[in-house]
């Protein structure tokens, strides 16, 4: 017979849980604060709350028609270097539907100048360096420069952006680690640049490439091209030749770009919805700690600070993702926010309910503490994970204000799940066996007990009789 023997059980073993849980929340307490503090210059502001400009632009196709998808990319691209150009962080520009295109930039100070440079269509020339009359300019162009500008008379182009069929990145050879620039030239094209590479190439001259007035490159001719294909090397990177790929395609972009709407939101009216935001949720969250202390006392206290963790920890990811660049806090976040914060409420009182609940069914306060607070949890998490559907829905198929609201409602559910499972559970669990047990008046158990007691009562007459 197998030798059977009655161990003792290790002494505080069943609160090694609920206080490994405390620990991790400080510590993620503690990285929240520095995420989010100060809030106002580590979460960042959106369009509507900081000011700035947003501009939807409708894209035709030279035949009048709507656009393809890889000249919406191009588009696309072309307009966030404009966009870049103007100096501005944080600034957004994305496809919107099938043929427009969203641009939002907060913080904007000059948007009447913005609309004057979005609204260019770009205009790409190619301009023999030797024959440039500004001698300051072309001195820095021969050194390796660029990024100047072009006065208008002191240069003649020898090509323009119009003359350009197609423009690809290649390897610069088959055994290079480099890539290459080709263009392929139209008829009109090819013959003037034929020409131009013939007069340039003797000393290896160099031809500029200039978009909007301002030098991007100047590669040296190498060899005279006659075909029409020409090829820019010059040890890129990749990124290096995408990005001159894009100002050489800017030259000649298949699309005509018109205003379909803009906005300009001033800093003063940003700033007073922000404060009015904030307050709406301040508010928010003082009535609903002010209810819960009312009706729930003791345990009302727990659940005010579970909200504080709340929010902590909510400040703390938006935080995260603003530095990652992920988010930019606008009003519809904010009504994401206070959205959340009921959610927060609703499962605080799921949790304290059964776990009155179990009291009254005979439970002791500590066993209430373990089954009626899990219950309540899973209870809660289902409810939440319905709204979390939703919220999801909204963010990956909505666009503009809409996705906001449903990002920040999502990112409040995750820290309403994270708060009950690191802060009200292991907590009431460890409270539960003397500091409730032995004040229920304050923590507002005392009727509960006494139904319990009222119940067994019942229960033991019915089974005497």
């Amino acid at each position: 017979m197998a030798d059977k023997r009655f161990t003792p059980r290790k002494k505080g073993s069943p609160k090694r849980v609920p206080v490994t849980l405390l620990v991790l929340l400080v510590v993620l307490l503690a990285v929240s604060v520095y995420m989010f503090w100060p809030p106002q210059t580590k979460i960042k502001q959106g369009l509507d709350v900081q000011g700035g400009l947003q501009v939807v632009m409708t894209a035709t196709a030279s035949d009048g028609g709507k656009p393809s998808s890889s000249d919406m990319d191009t588009a696309v691209t072309i307009i966030e270097n404009r966009v870049n150009a103007l100096g501005v962080s944080e600034a957004t520009v994305q496809q919107q539907g099938d043929d427009q295109i969203l641009i939002q930039i907060p913080g904007l100070s000059n948007p009447d100048a913005a609309l004057e440079t979005l609204g260019t269509v770009g205009y790409l020339e190619f301009v023999s360096v030797p024959d440039i009359t500004d001698d300051t300019v072309k001195t820095e162009i021969q050194s390796g420069q660029t990024g100047m500008t072009l006065t208008a008379g002191s240069y003649t182009a020898v090509i323009t952006g119009a003359v350009i069929n197609h423009v690809n990145v290649n390897r610069a050879s088959e055994t290079s680690s480099d890539y290459a620039v080709d263009i392929t030239l139209n008829d009109s094209g090819k013959q003037a640049f034929a020409q131009a590479t013939t007069e340039l190439v003797t000393g290896h001259q160099q031809i500029a490439i200039v978009l909007d007035g301002v030098v991007q490159s100047a590669p040296a001719v190498q060899s005279i091209i006659s075909d029409g294909n020409v090829q820019i090397t010059g040890s890129y990177t990749l990124e290096e030749a995408q990005s001159l790929q894009t100002i050489l395609e800017s030259g000649s972009l298949p699309v005509t770009l018109t205003y379909a709407q803009s906005q300009i939101v001033g800093p003063t009216l940003g700033q007073d919805q922000l404060m009015a935001g904030t307050l709406a949720a301040i508010i928010g969250l003082i009535l609903v700690a002010c209810y819960l202390l009312f009706f729930y006392r003791g345990l009302g206290t727990l659940t005010a600070g579970a909200i504080l963790v709340f929010a902590m920890l909510y400040l703390g990811l938006l935080g995260a993702l603003s530095a990652m660049g992920f988010f930019s806090l606008s009003m519809a976040g904010i009504a994401g926010i206070v959205l959340s914060i009921g959610s927060a409420a609703d499962s605080s009182i799921l949790i304290l309910e059964r776990f009155h609940e179990e009291i009254r069914m005979g439970r002791s306060i500590k066993a209430s503490s373990v089954s009626g607070v899990r219950h309540g949890i899973l209870t809660s998490i289902d409810a939440d994970m319905v709204t979390l559907i939703s919220a999801l829905s909204l963010f990956f198929i909505a666009t503009g204000a809409v996705k906001g609201f449903g990002l920040t409602l999502a990112l409040g559910i995750a820290c309403d799940i994270a708060t009950m499972l690191l802060f009200k559970a292991p907590v009431i669990r460890l409270l539960a066996p003397k500091v409730i047990t032995h004040h229920p008046d304050f923590w507002g158990v005392t009727s509960d007990l006494a139904a319990a007691e009222a119940n067994g009562e019942v229960e033991r007459n019915i089974h005497h009789g």
